[in-house]
């Protein structure tokens, strides 16, 4: 699957037209299993074809060029790359909700047994909330993980009040978490582990999208997209591995973007300090979901099937919702202006709610882990898999994200391998807490 590295534009295309012919083909709702291996023959078979031509045409000169060029550091996306990317972002806005036209709103859950515990982060507004209370009125056990403790009780008190005479009582419980605190994120993932008790999803849902605003840092001095949409979420997974293996089989569900098709992670300057590339809001938090695809990759290949732990990246659309109260007035209003192709929360939480639930998902994940695919399962805004972007599938990039993030987070390099041992992992952060 490597040899995505060097026709990869070609493959990339191919794999897009090959997902979106395949679903409009084919209305009824059919197995995650049935579209991967559909989509899996006809990228492989496009995918040699080009290999064969781009062989036969090219000599033993071009093959020194183009180790040359592999050598070369990429500064960041080339201008075809750039526009691919934004031609995704486009075409999720226009067709978002023909292509979802197949989904229920709300859509309709399996029962879950008040043993299934979920954590939801980010769940007080949007999308977040959305996933907490759908997930509770289906009988989980759900775990708000909030900045404001306040207004997630506030919301739990109209919500038992809603479901009054429906059922039993919703079981929904608070716990406070700052994702701008690496030391507030160890804190809560030491209070949930001391209970002994199994997780069985785990959706890092919040997130931050400061539209036109100067770049701020978080108090541990990182980047605040990087911090909150990538480092605070890839370090609660980690510390909360020892329950998700008592909860098994179990899901790490990241709440990601189309977005990142515009995202370039440069590992030698996450934080946008350099100067080498200029800073704006957009680049900040497509190049932190980027991030996370890369890093939950390279997580999805490390936990063995034995761990029972499937890893996927969900996107949920172009949704209206809390994350837009960073916009500028104009900007915000323009987003009331076209409900039409805009999701609201609720539609907006369908991705995350399949991706958590689903029973096919993980034999899924692991048909991708058994094929070698370099990138995690990514789940669209219509319930459907489909393909990261082109830089999600650079492996050498993902490894040095994975380790450039453990060490960020201050967690060793072998920390998934010593918690998954029933080893103990020290973390740089909430040490203050421990002394």
């Amino acid at each position: 699957m490597d040899d995505l590295d060097a026709p990869s534009g070609q493959i990339y295309r191919w794999a897009l037209t090959e997902i979106r012919l395949f679903f409009s083909n084919n209305s009824s709702r059919v197995s995650v299993q049935e579209i991967y291996v559909s989509f899996k023959l006809n990228t492989e078979r496009r995918g040699k074809e080009g290999m064969a031509s781009s062989s036969a045409a090219s000599g033993d000169g071009d093959r020194e060029e183009t180790v040359s060029l592999k050598k070369k550091k990429k500064d960041g996306l080339g201008w075809i790359e750039w526009l691919r990317g934004l031609l995704s972002v486009v075409y999720e806005v226009l067709f978002q909700r023909i292509m979802a036209s197949h989904l229920q709103n709300p859509m309709p859950l399996p029962p879950l047994p008040d043993i299934t515990s979920c954590i939801v982060t980010g769940s007080t507004s949007g999308i977040g909330r959305e996933i907490a209370r759908q997930l509770a009125e289906s009988g989980a056990h759900v775990i708000m993980a909030v900045r404001n403790p306040k207004a997630a009780h506030e919301l739990i008190q109209k919500w038992q009040e809603e479901w009054s005479g429906m059922g039993l009582p919703l079981n929904i419980e608070v716990m406070e978490v700052d994702l701008l605190s690496l030391d507030s994120v160890v804190k809560f993932a030491e209070a949930w582990n001391a209970r002994s008790a199994p997780l069985h999803a785990l959706i890092n849902n919040a997130g931050i999208f400061s539209i036109g605003e100067p770049q701020r840092f978080s108090k541990d001095g990182y980047e605040a997209h990087m911090q909150v949409n990538h480092l605070a979420p890839a370090l609660l997974s980690i510390l909360l591995l020892p329950s998700l293996i008592r909860g098994s089989p179990s899901r790490i569900v990241n709440v990601n973007s189309i977005m990142h098709h515009l995202g370039f992670v440069d590992t030698e300057d996450m934080n946008f300090v350099s100067k080498k590339r200029r800073y704006t809001s957009t680049s900040g938090y497509s190049s932190s979901k980027l991030a996370q695809v890369m890093f939950s990759s390279i997580l999805h290949k490390r936990l063995p099937a034995e761990a029972g732990i499937s890893v996927l990246c969900v996107s949920p659309g172009i949704v209206q919702t809390g994350v837009t109260r960073d916009l500028p007035k104009i900007v915000d209003a323009a987003y009331q202006l076209v409900p039409y192709f805009i999701f609201n929360a609720q539609e907006g939480s369908r991705s995350a709610l399949f991706a958590a639930t689903d029973p096919q998902v993980p034999e899924y994940c692991e048909m991708l882990k058994a094929d070698e695919w370099p990138v995690c399962a990514f789940i669209s805004q219509d319930c459907r898999p489909t393909n990261a972007s082109e830089e999600a599938h650079n492996v050498e990039t993902s490894q040095k994200v994975w380790e450039k993030t453990l060490e960020m987070i201050g967690l060793p390099s072998d920390a998934v391998e010593r918690l998954i041992q029933g080893e103990q992992v020290e973390c740089r952060y909430g040490m203050a807490d421990q002394q």
